[in-house]
């Protein structure tokens, strides 16, 4: 009797050894499919993220260029100013045989233009692509492009950049602090672009009005008694967006093609200054090329701005068109009104007088009064 409870005890330790085995098995047969799935979702491939820079990429293989350029802007190259860089790029790499390359990075990779200028500064960067309104942080007279209802059409820019001395001149503004500027594209004629229509002077000054960290537009913001809000480029869509602005001091083609017209839907054609983009380099740098390549640089930058200075009056003519045919509504002001800018925008020219016409010790051109020179030049007068 006890041999045979034995005998069956044994029997069900058996049966669970056997059972036990099976699920272990079992258990282990379904990891080691887990472990071999996990490797093999490992092992595929990851698809490459597109970069919108994708279709600027160089045809030619940098690795060996004996001097590296490394430019900044805020904006995208689709706009023929900023495209400059790529034009700049290939242009430089031809004409130097492959001695020079620009490492040409828009967008706003390197940060807001202010934080960039610095970087130019120190030499972190070589050079960079800088908006004319926020080129007077380094160089104040390079605001002389931002006061109201001067250099304002691109006759008037093509006349500017042909003055010889004068033009030479304003491009030494950011001399004294060791950077050198060598020539400038354009992005067009300011305006505002709003989220509600602005058709009169009462109704801009409901507007929040996003401008550049400048100081001549802080100062002509103030003399048109508006409501300006200073921020950084990067900024500006996400706060369009959640009405922390609703409206753009700006130029149509940039909006456009920006896509801030998705928010800001109605655009107001003022026409009181050219958007620039100032090509400006480290000196240090520079200086430091072999002087045959130095004036290659020099020769390449002027050849490839004046070109693209051409290009940029179709595409601000081509943009105002895309703009209208997706329904962005454009509007001017009165002639009075305009004329009422004016005069009060003239008080701009008169305060930041004395920072254009400041002169550094540096200074070879000794012009005491360049600001009424350009005036004259460029027929300014507010009657």
């Amino acid at each position: 009797m006890i041999q045979k409870k034995i005998k069956q005890l044994m029997t069900v330790v058996l049966i669970g050894i056997v059972a036990f085995a099976f699920v272990a098995c079992s258990n282990s047969d379904t990891n080691v499919d887990k472990v071999s799935e996990t490797k093999n979702q490992a092992e595929q491939p990851v698809a490459k993220k597109a970069s919108p820079l994708d279709k600027w990429q160089p045809d030619f293989d940098p690795s060996g260029a004996k001097y590296r350029c490394i430019v900044s802007n805020v904006s995208h190259p689709v706009i023929k100013g900023v495209y400059t860089g790529f034009a700049l790029r290939d242009e430089i790499w031809k004409r130097s045989n492959g001695q020079i390359y620009i490492d040409f990075k828009p967008l706003s990779m390197l940060g807001g233009e202010v934080e960039v200028l610095n970087q130019l500064q120190m030499g972190a960067i070589q050079g960079m692509g800088v908006s004319s309104v926020a080129s007077t942080n380094m160089g104040p007279r390079f605001g002389l492009v931002n006061l109201p209802f001067l250099v304002n059409s691109f006759e008037k820019l093509d006349k500017f950049a042909s003055s010889g001395p004068l033009f030479d001149h304003f491009m030494r503004a950011m001399d004294h602090q060791g950077i050198v500027g060598l020539d400038i594209t354009g992005y067009g004629n300011y305006g505002w672009a709003t989220t509600v229509p602005v058709k009169t002077i009462s109704e801009a000054k409901t507007i929040k009005f996003r401008i550049a960290e400048s100081a001549v537009n802080k100062l002509l913001y103030k003399q048109w008694g508006f409501n300006p809000v200073v921020m950084p480029w990067p900024d500006v869509p996400v706060s369009l967006k959640q009405g922390v602005i609703t409206g753009l001091d700006h130029t149509p083609m940039v909006c456009n093609i920006t896509k801030k017209f998705e928010v800001a839907k109605y655009y107001t054609q003022l026409n009181y200054a050219q958007g620039l983009f100032i090509w400006v380099f480290n000196k240090a740098w520079l200086n430091s090329l072999p002087a045959d390549l130095q004036q290659i640089f020099k020769d390449t930058v002027k050849d490839v701005c004046s070109e693209i200075r051409k290009q940029t009056k179709q595409q601000e003519i081509d943009q105002i068109a895309a703009a209208k045919a997706n329904g962005i509504e454009f509007y001017s002001l009165a002639a009075e009104e305009m004329a009422t800018l004016k005069v009060q925008g003239d008080a701009a020219h008169k305060k930041y007088a004395s920072e254009i016409n400041k002169l550094y010790p540096s200074e070879t051109y000794k012009n005491e009064n360049f600001l009424a020179d350009v005036q004259k030049l460029m027929g300014y007068s507010v009657k």
